[in-house]
């Protein structure tokens, strides 16, 4: 009885039938129109052309029409490249381990004649007339000649009609379209000499024509004044071994609610991947703002023995040989690039020698007594001051230190000043294993069970900072040393704690802490400072490696020119 089920059992399984086994194949590789569009545009890439055209009807689901000037496929291999697994960019298995082409298993065209009516034509150049093939499912026409011109046309026409239950899972007509178009866009930025253009329902949506600037391309993917601020990756930061780093990101400040146009093309294929979403993460610790997301374009050129694309259906992701490596270089990339470019925005707002002049001495620095700074005998511009370029002018709302070199102004938050400053001296100490001040009186503090399981796991990176903490009974601990020049200061443990538990998990724990450490350590907005206490830490605030932002990505400063105030007085 047991043998004739077990029988039975078996002789359940069976071969499916071709048709069978390339829907099941295409529903990997075709997930909607804009998957079609990928496949051919690859393919008009890989085939060296220099203008493709893309005509969609209906978001894609009635048509599409994929046009190059490119190589061409020769009449004899037509029907072979709608055969499943059939390429010409692969001769032997070793040749899986060296891909350099955007296609190379032979599964689009095939996975597309599985779920819709394809036509493909095609010229090369040496042939005086074109080759045309139908194919569906897993028949083909014979080959027919047929008038092309130089290259390859491939018509799509009733996607998914034979897959009724997929068809329904598409979106409206709009959606698929602007899934398209947003593809083609970002994909048409590591191709800046072939000229891509796309029309929807008989209609131009746009044309992108080659270019030797990729500022055009960046403003039509981002938006034109998003792509203002992006900042191109330094060339002596961006090299690795056997491969480089190039780019735009972001300018800190200039930011998004999410990671979507984080974009990503390894050896020109365009790609999401999750260990360079932490290279990004780590590279802008300290410069975005905790909550928001730095956009811009990464293009990866790596030997192609190092990438394995082989991984996903739809080659939307690869695996890299030294992935540490390339994250490492990826993020130092892009902290040198900022930290320059920080560097630079400050010398800029502070004027080319960026001397600080304290007021003089007993001068109130409320905003009423401003004009006391000038008596004296300092008259007029204070450029004709000698040696005078930027001069601490008074302090605004307890919060704000203001200040001018006589053209602009110029306004810096106290708080983030300080924090900024002084989260680089307790990086720079930790490196150099500098000594703590030990204070006269230990600060006994009492925490809650949930304060006190967050603190001891933190206690190690803030001894490297500078803080010494131990234990002093039961969810007690005791304050012994503070960062060197900050022991005179009150330090909110139990602010910090709750600091340190909103912040996101991604960045260094040391980082996090050493950043935490600084907030509640230093100046707070509402505290009055003396003339030159601000004019100390402006002149701090200039050697620091990131001078215009906080660690926690909040501007240190903001340079009102003279265009805007002009603007504010409707002078212009």
């Amino acid at each position: 009885m047991i043998g004739e089920t077990f029988s039975a059992a078996m002789s359940m399984i069976r071969l499916l039938d071709p048709v069978t086994i390339g829907q099941i194949a295409a529903g990997e590789v075709i997930e909607r129109p804009q998957s079609v569009v990928k496949e051919l545009v690859e393919n008009a890439v890989d085939a060296g052309a220099t203008r493709v055209t893309v005509n969609i009807e209906r978001g894609g689901l009635d048509r599409i029409e994929v046009i190059d000037d490119g190589r061409g496929i020769d009449p004899g291999d037509l029907p072979l490249a709608v055969r499943r697994h059939a390429t010409s960019k692969l001769a032997e298995v070793s040749d899986l381990e060296t891909v350099a082409t955007l296609g190379f298993r032979g599964e689009g065209l095939a996975s597309i004649a599985a779920v819709a009516r394809v036509e493909l034509r095609s010229r090369t150049p040496e042939a005086e007339v074109g080759s045309r093939v139908h194919a569906h499912a897993e028949e083909a026409d014979r080959v027919e000649p047929v008038a092309a011109p130089r290259g390859t046309q491939v018509v799509v026409e009733g996607l998914f009609a034979n897959v009724p239950v997929r068809r329904e899972y598409m979106k409206s007509a709009g959606a698929e379209f602007t899934r398209i178009s947003a593809w083609l866009s970002t994909f048409a930025l590591a191709y800046p000499h072939v000229t891509f253009s796309l029309r929807h329902d008989g209609k131009d949506a746009w044309v992108m024509p080659s270019t030797g600037d990729m500022h055009e391309r960046l403003a039509m993917v981002f938006g034109r004044e998003a792509a203002s601020s992006l900042i191109p990756l330094e060339d002596d930061a961006a090299r690795m071994l056997d491969g480089h780093v190039r780019g735009f990101i972001s300018a800190p400040g200039s930011d998004r609610g999410d990671r979507r146009m984080q974009l990503l093309f390894v050896n020109g294929r365009l790609l999401r991947s999750t260990l360079m979403a932490g290279a990004w993460t780590a590279g802008y610790s300290t410069f975005a703002m905790i909550g928001r997301h730095p956009y811009g374009v990464l293009f990866l050129d790596l030997p192609p023995e190092h990438v394995d694309p082989n991984v996903h259906p739809t080659k939307s992701d690869v695996r890299l040989r030294y992935g540490n490596q390339v994250f490492d270089a990826v993020r130092r990339a892009i902290a040198a690039t900022l930290r320059n470019n920080a560097t630079q925005r400050f010398r800029d707002a502070t004027g080319p020698s960026a001397f600080v002049s304290i007021a003089p001495a007993g001068i109130d620095t409320s905003l009423a007594h401003v004009q006391s700074l000038f008596d004296d005998g300092v008259t007029g511009d204070i450029d004709e001051v000698p040696g005078h370029r930027l001069r601490v002018l008074a302090q605004l709302h307890r919060t704000f230190i203001l200040a001018s070199d006589g053209d602009s102004l110029l306004l810096v938050d106290q708080h983030a000043a300080h924090e900024r400053i002084a989260y680089e001296t307790i990086v720079a100490r930790a490196r150099e294993d500098a000594p703590s001040e030990p204070l006269l009186v230990p600060i006994v503090v009492e925490l809650d069970a949930s304060q006190s399981v967050a603190l001891e796991r933190t206690l190690e990176a803030l001894r490297e900072g500078g803080l010494e903490i131990e234990p002093f009974g039961e969810h007690t601990f005791r304050i012994t040393a503070t960062p060197a020049g900050y022991g005179a200061r009150p330090f909110d443990l139990a602010g910090f704690l709750e600091d340190l538990t909103g912040e996101p998990k991604q960045r260094d724990v040391r980082e996090r802490v050493w950043a935490s450490l600084a907030c509640h350590s230093v100046t707070v907005a509402g505290e009055r400072l003396a003339t030159e206490e601000m004019t100390t830490l402006v002149e701090r605030l200039q050697v620091c490696a990131n001078p215009m932002h906080c660690p926690h990505g909040r501007p240190t400063t903001v340079r009102l020119a003279p265009d805007d105030l002009a603007k504010m007085f409707k002078r212009v």
